[in-house]
């Protein structure tokens, strides 16, 4: 690519054209809080300019307490994605810098019952209208109706044969490419737990065959207890079941809201992007409890343990499970949650008049 070209995000080129752009979020408001506002993102003020070390703690426009950072054997990553360089020449900070200038509001996917302090602020320091549009969260499915496959007909069978809210979900999704070392801490943790789980796993690129992702002898030690499923799982529908208390996952943005509309624990290992700084605010709030890490990022099966065991039968997680059961009533609120759409689409509605005038 040619120097010096002037690379235009959507909302620029929108703009030209006449349609009113609108910056549509997938991530929390506390994400975009982290980020900072437009002049620090774009690194325009040289006395503001953001360094790896300053990632590993609260931002100094954060006025309310809060633990909202990177660890530090993450914030060199997010550094380097952020603020370094790459093939077009133009940072990806200046890049959502630009699209957020030009946009003439930000839709976040959140609510003010969740994250109000992070909303308010927001719109503090981007100097334009912040508007919640709900957390979306899916709607509620009959049992089985996606998932008539014999095996996991089988699995919601055993299941049903569980104590309420006495089973762990495990899940890290497909974005999040776990290490075999990382995945046999997670089994081992699992084990050492001594809780019951059903743990949807994706066979890693690592792994010959699905069982070769597993640690030897993990599957004897945990049949009785424990169920592992290689490939796709109805994870709305395993949320759902009432023998399910709690969910060991990544900490992305839609899973968050996916497990506390149903108001299970949150055991949180977060990897990439805003995971971690969902896992923080988590932890402030009271509604989750984060695996412990090393300095390199590592984490150990007793760790794991550990955190389940908190989050799930211990006396000292009682108040974490007990918030986690209050925020259902917000996060599965699909009233509320339909409320703040429409207002998005009110707002939307009133743009188009408002253009053709």
């Amino acid at each position: 690519m040619a120097r010096g070209v002037h690379l235009k995000s959507p909302a620029e080129i929108a703009k030209e054209h006449h349609v009113p752009p609108i910056y549509f979020s997938i991530y929390s408001a506390s994400t975009y809080v982290f980020l900072g506002p437009p002049e620090v993102l774009a690194a325009e003020e040289p006395k503001r300019i953001r360094t790896p070390e300053s990632l590993t703690s609260p931002p100094e426009w954060v006025t309310f307490p809060s633990s909202l950072a990177y660890k530090s054997f993450r914030a060199t990553v997010v550094y380097d994605a952020v603020y370094g360089g790459n093939a077009s020449r133009i940072t990806d900070g200046e890049r959502i810098t630009k699209s957020l200038g030009a946009c003439q509001l930000l839709a976040i996917l959140s609510c003010p019952e969740y994250e109000g302090e992070y909303l308010n602020l927001l719109e503090n320091i981007m100097k334009k209208p912040v508007l919640p549009r709900g957390l979306l969260p899916p709607e509620k499915l009959e049992r089985r109706r996606s998932s008539e496959e014999k095996e996991w007909i089988e699995i919601f069978d055993w299941l049903d044969k569980q104590k309420p809210k006495s089973v762990v979900f495990v899940g890290f999704g497909s974005e999040c490419k776990l290490s075999k070392e990382q995945v046999h801490e997670i089994a081992y943790g699992l084990e050492l737990s001594e809780l019951p789980f059903l743990w949807a796993l994706r066979k890693p690129d690592w792994a010959d065959g699905d069982h070769d992702a597993l640690p030897p002898g993990f599957s004897d030690c945990t049949h009785d207890r424990g169920v592992v499923q290689f490939g796709w799982a109805p994870q709305s529908e395993i949320l759902g079941h009432t023998s399910i208390g709690g969910s060991l996952f990544h900490s992305g943005w839609g899973s968050v809201i996916e497990t506390l509309q149903f108001g299970h624990s949150l055991i949180l290992l977060p990897f990439i992007i805003d995971q971690p700084l969902n896992a923080r605010v988590l932890v402030d709030k009271g509604l989750a409890v984060e695996v412990e890490r090393r300095e390199d990022g590592s984490f150990s099966r007793e760790g794991v343990a550990q955190a389940l065991r908190l989050a799930m039968v211990s006396e000292e997680g009682e108040s974490l499970r007990i918030k986690a059961r209050e925020a259902e009533r917000v996060f599965g609120d699909l009233e509320l949650h339909d409320s703040y759409l429409g207002r998005f689409v009110e707002y939307l509605k009133k743009g188009a008049k408002e253009q053709r005038k």
